[in-house]
């Protein structure tokens, strides 16, 4: 325990500094509310977030940390607090590091080569085809558990194979990163994020995030408890399109109209069951709403568990509405 706590404290005494210079009030003025105090929100949907170095087999990788189970550590570098992940210790959906000289070191990274490619179907979704343009290799997960059993989401973006397609610019001298957000709602409001992972390519594809398919071995499928290190998203396949419509809403929207989504999440950090490893529901409106243009714009998730009890939505294959079999990892940066 002693030597974990050294290791622990050498590491903060490492890269702290980074995150503190970052550091704002969890909340601002006009209703606007920012998660991740070490992030800086820019007026063209990107973040701008401290940059760590590690290590992976000897090569150098570069991360951001978003969300940490211990609400100290949190605090410490400005992260969301997520006691949900604490559920994800021990599992296969978690990378163990070390901590060598103040540099976390990881067992595995991420494979940044790849071309990403998305061809929308016919409807849009499902796709023709997809390919992620980032690969983890064997083992890696952004969740990692650090020697003092905390866990820490610490997607990679930057190392030698190149950056995540999402990076909008790296300054490894300042140690600073700027990432793409997304929007979407919780609780009746608009929420950013970001995207860094997926378990299953095509979501990755459809992300354009890292495909990281240990994931799936986090607990527990559409599980939404306080013993569970997932929560849940609804997502819709069959929501109205086109850009300047505002009812528009789904993934078939994104890959149609080129847009956000606008996924609907459960929680948000101010919340005690929020996890940024989001449990995808796949939802699909029914045919005869769809045909009625009833397909509107959704906002809260609990709207939506109503919407599948009187039968309006359900699973993509019309089955009852419930996960979909794989994680997004999506921390939420703000809400407003």
């Amino acid at each position: 325990m002693k030597v974990q706590s050294k290791a622990l404290a050498l590491f903060a005494a490492v890269v702290a500094p980074l995150a503190v210079s970052m550091s704002q009030p969890a909340s601002a003025s006009g209703g606007h509310t920012l998660f991740i105090r070490s992030a800086v929100e820019n007026a063209n949907a990107t973040v701008t977030l401290p940059l760590y170095r590690g290590t992976s087999r000897g090569r150098t990788v570069y991360y951001v940390m978003l969300d940490a189970s211990d609400g100290n550590f949190a605090q410490q570098f400005g992260l969301n607090t997520s006691q949900k992940l604490a559920n994800a210790a021990g599992s296969a959906g978690v990378q163990r590091v070390s901590i060598v000289n103040g540099v976390v070191d990881f067992p595995a990274t991420v494979d940044f080569s790849p071309i990403r490619q998305i061809t929308p179907g016919p409807e849009g979704f499902p796709p023709a085809s997809a390919q992620p343009g980032a690969v983890g290799e064997p083992g890696y997960s952004p969740l990692i558990q650090m020697p003092s059993g905390i866990i820490v989401n610490a997607p990679h973006l930057v190392n030698n194979t190149g950056s995540a397609d999402k990076v909008v610019s790296v300054d490894l001298i300042n140690r600073r990163i700027v990432y793409r957000e997304a929007s979407a709602f919780q609780g009746g409001d608009p929420i950013k994020y970001i995207s860094t992972e997926s378990s299953i390519a095509v979501a990755a594809a459809l992300e354009n995030a890292t495909f990281a398919p240990a994931l799936d071995a986090l607990p527990t499928l559409d599980d939404d408890s306080t013993a569970s290190s997932r929560a849940p998203l609804a997502g819709f396949i069959n929501g109205q399109t086109g850009a300047a419509n505002p009812q528009r809403q789904g993934i078939n929207s994104a890959l149609l109209d080129g847009l956000d989504p606008l996924q609907v999440v459960r929680w948000n950090p101010s919340q005690g069951r929020y996890s940024p490893m989001w449990d995808v529901h796949l939802t699909r409106w029914s045919d005869q709403l769809v045909a009625a243009g009833q397909n509107l714009r959704q906002t809260d998730y609990g709207t939506i568990e109503n919407l599948a009890q009187q039968g309006k939505v359900t699973a993509p294959d019309g089955s009852p509405f419930a996960a979909s079999g794989f994680i997004v990892n999506c921390p939420i940066v703000s809400l407003k």
